[in-house]
C-alpha cells in the first residue's frame, strides 16, 4: 500500500517509520528542501509541495492508496476548508481508496464538513483521526487504526 502523508510534523515522521517497517510505500510532503535527507532516512519518498498551493500535490497523488491529511494543528481555515476541498476533488478518478483526515482545532468543523461532503458527492469514505499528539505512541497508534478503519469501507 502507498500513503500520501500532508503534513504531520514529528508524530506523522514517526508513523512513517512504522508503516514503512511493515513494508508500506509512503510518500512524504514537505515545502522545505532541507527536510528531504530526514525523510528519505525514515524511509519515505520525499515530495516537495505546498497544501497551501494544491497544484504542487496532484501528480502525489499517483498510485496512492490512502491520503493522510495531517494539518489539524495548521492555523489556517483554507487547509480545513477550500484547500481540502480541492485536494478531495482531485482525489477523483485515482487510485486513492480513502481518506484520514486529523480533526483538531479551530477549523475542524470545516474539514469534516468537506469530508461529509466529499463522501456524498464523489464516494470517498474518510476516516476521522483524533489523537494528542503530546502522546506520540497513542497518536501513531490511533492514526494507523484510522489508516485500516478506511480501507475497510466496502465500495459497493
Amino acid at each position: 500500500m502507498r500513503l500520501l502523508m500532508v503534513g504531520g510534523g514529528r508524530h506523522g515522521l514517526a508513523l512513517a517509520r512504522e508503516l514503512v517497517a511493515d513494508g508500506h510505500a509512503v510518500r512524504a510532503v514537505t515545502r522545505d528542501e532541507a527536510k528531504r535527507g530526514e525523510l528519505e532516512a525514515a524511509g519515505c519518498e520525499c515530495w516537495i509541495g505546498d497544501p497551501d498551493r494544491i497544484g504542487t500535490l496532484r501528480y502525489a497523488l499517483e498510485n496512492v492508496t490512502v491520503l493522510l491529511w495531517l494539518l489539524a494543528g495548521a492555523d489556517a481555515e483554507p487547509l480545513h476548508g477550500s484547500r481540502l476541498k480541492m485536494m478531495l476533488e482531485k482525489t477523483t478518478d485515482t487510485t486513492v481508496r480513502g481518506v484520514v483526515y486529523e480533526a483538531g482545532g479551530p477549523f475542524e468543523a470545516s474539514g469534516l464538513a468537506e469530508m461529509e461532503h466529499a463522501l456524498k458527492t464523489n464516494e470517498i469514505p474518510f476516516a476521522v483521526l483524533r489523537a494528542d499528539c503530546a502522546d506520540q505512541a497513542a497518536w501513531v497508534a490511533r492514526a494507523r487504526a484510522a489508516i485500516d478503519e478506511v480501507l475497510q469501507v466496502e465500495h459497493v
